[in-house]
Order: C-alpha cells, then structure tokens, then sequence
C-alpha cells in the first residue's frame, strides 16, 4: 500500500524521502519500525503503509528466517 499524502504537508508543499529501518519476521511480517530520517510531517503516513505491508519469507539454506531491511519512501507531489 503505498503511503496516504498527509494534508498539511501537501499544504505547506513539502515533498522528501522518509527513511526506515524494519524487522522482517521469518512469517514476513513487517515489526520494530525505525526512523532513520524524513521530514516530520511525512513520518507517520510513512509508518502507516510500511505497517501494512508483508514480504515473503526470507529464505536461508531452506529455512524462513527474519532479516533487518532499510525501507525508502519518497514523498512527491504531482506536477500541475
């Protein structure tokens, strides 16, 4: 799912990346959600999609295992 624009940042017109870092569970679920770097206004609808998404296992010597992942989001309004 990709991340809802926040309405006060589409106001004020800021657009960036939010950077985050996230355990992936052997079931691919996403957990522990890390802000490595964003614009404040852009963090929690950043959150909120990454929260809803699921990857699929992460597979070593056939077996799921969890892993540590750096997710990037860019914010970016269209151009009118």
């Amino acid at each position: 799912m990709d991340p809802v624009y926040p309405a006060l940042a589409k106001q004020a017109k800021i657009q960036g990346v939010v950077v985050l870092e996230t355990e992936i569970s052997q079931e691919g679920k996403v957990e522990n959600l890390r802000v490595m770097t964003g614009h404040p206004l852009l963090i929690q609808a950043a959150i909120e999609a990454v929260k809803q998404w699921e990857y699929r296992p992460v597979m070593l010597n056939g077996e799921a295992v969890g892993v540590v992942s750096t997710v990037t989001l860019n914010f970016a309004l269209a151009e009118n």
